[in-house]
Formats: C-alpha cells, sequence, structure tokens
C-alpha cells in the first residue's frame, strides 16, 4: 500500500462558529477534503454549537477552547483577535498546527511564532481576501522598493472599529466617501482588528508592517471590500485589485472560507501548485 492509503486522516477543530467558522465546518463535513475529518468546535454559545453542529450529520464535540487540542492535529481560528493566544498556544506547544484567521492579532502576539519556532508546531496564514500572496512572496526573495494600499469598505463593515471610536469618527449617514485612516499596517491593524487582515498579511508576506501603507475608505457607493494594492520591486511592478464579496459578517469577506478550504486541501495533496 502506499503512503497516502496509510495516512491517518488530519484532525480539525475550529475555534468559533460565526459566518466563515460555519462556513468551513459544513464544508468538510461533507467530506469535501480528502484526508480530513473535523472532530471538534467551540463557541461562546454552546447551546447555539450544539444545534448547529446537529445539522452536520457526523459526530462533532462541542468544547471549550481549553479542551480543543487533544481532539485535533490542527485547530482553525475562526475568532475575535483577542482570543488568539488561548486557541493557539496548547496547539504550538504540542508541536501541532494553527490556521490564522484573525492575522492581525499576530503582530501583538510575536511570542506566538517564537513559541512555534521553539516547539516545532506550525502557524499558517491562508491567502485570505488577497490575490498576488504568491508574487508578493516571491518579490520579497529579492528587494521592494514599496507596497501601498488603498482599502474602499461599504461604512457598516468599519462600524464599531477603536480607531474610528477613538478618534471620535462617525460613519453614519455618509453620502460620499470619507477616508478615515491613513498610515502604516501595524497602526492599521490595531485600530481595525476585525477588518484589515488582508493588509496584514500583505506586510507579512513583503516588507514588514511598518513599511506597508494603507489607506482607508469608508465608502457608501461600494457594496463589496475592496483593496487596491501596488507593489514595486527589483523584479516586477504589479497592481492588484479585488473587490470582496462581504460575507454574513460585513466586516469578512466570503471568499475567507473557500481559501482555508483550498489551504487544507493543499496540505493533503501530492500535488501543489503556486509558490
Amino acid at each position: 500500500m502506499s503512503n497516502t492509503l496509510n495516512k491517518k486522516p488530519l484532525r480539525i477543530a475550529i475555534a468559533g462558529l460565526g459566518a466563515i467558522g460555519k462556513a468551513i465546518a459544513i464544508t468538510l463535513a461533507k467530506g469535501s477534503v480528502p484526508g480530513v475529518v473535523l472532530t471538534a468546535v467551540s463557541a461562546k454559545n454552546h447551546e447555539k454549537a450544539q444545534q448547529f453542529v446537529s445539522t452536520l450529520g457526523v459526530p462533532v464535540k462541542v468544547l471549550n477552547l481549553s479542551q480543543l487540542e487533544p481532539e485535533a492535529d490542527l485547530v482553525i481560528e475562526c475568532a475575535p483577535a483577542a482570543l488568539l493566544p488561548d486557541i493557539a498556544t496548547p496547539f504550538l506547544k504540542a508541536q501541532k498546527q494553527v490556521i490564522v484567521l484573525s492575522v492581525g492579532a499576530l503582530l501583538f502576539n510575536q511570542g506566538l511564532i517564537d513559541l512555534a519556532k521553539q516547539e516545532g508546531g506550525i502557524i499558517h496564514v491562508p491567502t485570505g481576501a488577497l490575490i498576488g500572496l504568491d508574487a508578493v512572496i516571491a518579490a520579497a526573495e529579492g528587494k521592494i522598493h514599496s507596497v501601498r494600499m488603498i482599502t474602499r469598505k461599504p461604512p457598516n463593515g468599519l462600524a464599531g472599529a477603536p480607531h474610528l471610536l477613538e478618534n471620535n469618527i462617525s460613519v453614519e449617514g455618509l453620502t460620499e466617501p470619507k477616508k478615515v485612516f491613513e498610515g502604516n499596517a501595524r497602526a492599521a491593524a490595531k485600530g481595525f482588528p476585525a477588518n484589515l487582515n488582508v493588509v496584514v498579511a500583505l506586510a507579512l508576506a513583503g516588507v514588514g508592517p511598518e513599511n506597508t501603507l494603507l489607506e482607508i475608505w469608508a465608502d457608501p457607493t461600494v457594496v463589496r471590500n475592496t483593496h487596491s494594492i501596488v507593489v514595486d520591486s527589483d523584479s516586477a511592478k504589479f497592481t492588484m485589485t479585488m473587490e470582496n464579496i462581504p460575507s454574513e459578517n460585513p466586516k469578512t469577506g466570503r471568499i475567507v472560507a473557500p481559501s482555508v478550504i483550498a489551504l487544507l486541501r493543499k496540505m493533503q495533496s501530492s500535488f501543489k501548485v503556486g509558490t
């Protein structure tokens, strides 16, 4: 028998059952990714989580965050950014894997990256809403001169962000686009923790959070989360524009869940396309 046939299935836990967590759970429960099995989930409301799990048609445990690690080889973090250390630490200490969706939180939890290196765990950041991430990673092997990004979101997708609250910036009742932020990726991740995982992934792939520059606009004329990026390097200059359809959560793009599924499929595949 080949190694593939002998390989144990990769056991998956999902931490957080918002729009993205549910979409991933439904896909995995269908057996859509060969060699991968959903074993456990965690959510703030266990009763609602239990009701959701009962619709999946496969046995999945509903647990507290602290109980997930023994049940899985990999955890997918789909939770508020503040919970990332609680979710990731047990898995990294056990030399297991974590898929991080709250990418911005990694900037403020460098200890998790250090822990992965020390213990032999692995942190994955999926491409998510960012096309061209492979090109940025390749360009970073040489010299990247500059990375600039302009994000436009429907105002309700930015409502409640700490940066807006701290600076008394209102996005209610807008009739024309309003620039609400200009600065680097680190400041953006702090000020918009639920919104700007795209720019942090871009920064981590390229020239770092201090040198990745960003404008954020609350724009009532757009219905999609729109990101325009210009990268200038010694190997190529390229421009990317994405219009991502929001999920049920207006802060998050619908493409994030399929991106996680694609990553899991690639991890299990013997034929891999992309850097």
